[in-house]
């Protein structure tokens, strides 16, 4: 693993990119110093560029979510999320017709019937009396613990009820606060005898829509697609699991672990135990994208 200070120092390397967006590109709030020039400079000389996000919104969602957080049009060419697989398999009938959504209000698009499907089944929202299966699209008080779901889990586990996570994280920082996603829920059920869907990173549905959407704009291979994230489990196992390079962002979810200051890198030797601890083996590593 070679740790480099700028984006640039191994760009010419790869012909597109699978950014994750969160920990990454932004914050939750605003968009990393760097960030947009980094990707607007790559793709200025030629380099593609895939949000590839674990979002649970569609794919439009997460423009108007960019826009507020202050990330360039520039800096990207399309965006894959995790929330456009998952719908995409809802409205195909994956976890019945009649649906209980766990999550805010305001992922109520998630709802809306995908523009690519020709025959989509019809969803109806339902309470979870009444429900065939589960759409998480995550808590809705991303700081309550999980574990106040434990009533609902067990009455849907009884029933047999699948559920389909929209976003398999665990948890975001949102600026300095940490959040639950819906991948603590879908795990949360899963401990408890549930059967969870995933379609997000690190699973294959999201990887294969991102590519789907790269070879939109260019026929690009594998081997010249560089993986960028800071999630262990997702973005890192994704890209592994892929066989894709790997930069890892040290100065996400592993800022401290890593010892990694704003805009600055990690410790090498803090890395290598943060590596080893979540046994991930990347092609680089920086502190933050720029």
């Amino acid at each position: 693993m070679q740790i480099i200070t700028a984006l640039s120092d191994v760009s010419a390397c790869y012909d597109a990119l699978f950014v994750d967006l969160w920990g990454c590109v932004h914050d939750g709030v605003r968009v990393y110093p760097g960030a947009n020039e980094a990707l607007s400079a790559y793709r200025a000389q030629g380099g593609k560029v895939i949000f590839v996000t674990n979002s649970p919104r569609p794919r439009a969602g997460v423009v108007q979510q960019l826009e507020i957080f202050g990330v360039s049009p520039d800096a990207y060419d399309d965006i894959a999320t995790s929330g456009d697989s998952a719908r995409v398999a809802m409205f195909r009938g994956a976890v019945g017709t009649k649906v209980w959504h766990l999550g805010p209000e305001h992922d109520a698009g998630f709802f809306e019937t995908p523009a690519v499907l020709d025959d989509p089944v019809a969803i109806e929202r339902v309470p979870l009396e009444e429900a065939e299966g589960i759409a998480c699209t995550g808590p809705v008080d991303p700081q309550a613990d999980p574990s106040v779901l434990r009533p609902q889990f067990l009455a849907a586990k009884t029933r047999g009820l699948k559920l389909l996570c929209a976003n398999p994280d665990i948890v975001v920082d949102r600026g300095n606060v940490r959040e639950w996603c819906a991948g603590a829920l879908a795990e949360l059920y899963t401990e408890m005898g549930g059967e969870s869907l995933y379609f997000g990173k690190p699973h294959a549905p999201i990887y294969d829509l991102a590519r789907r959407r790269l070879s939109q704009i260019a026929d690009i291979p594998d081997s010249a697609i560089l993986a960028i994230g800071d999630g262990p489990a997702t973005d890192a196992a994704g890209a592994m699991g892929e066989d894709l390079d790997l930069l890892f962002i040290t100065g996400g979810l592993g800022a401290e672990e890593t010892g990694t200051p704003l805009l600055g890198n990690p410790d090498a030797a803090l890395l290598q135990t943060y590596l080893a601890r979540h046994g991930v083996v990347p092609t680089y590593a920086i502190g933050s994208l720029r």
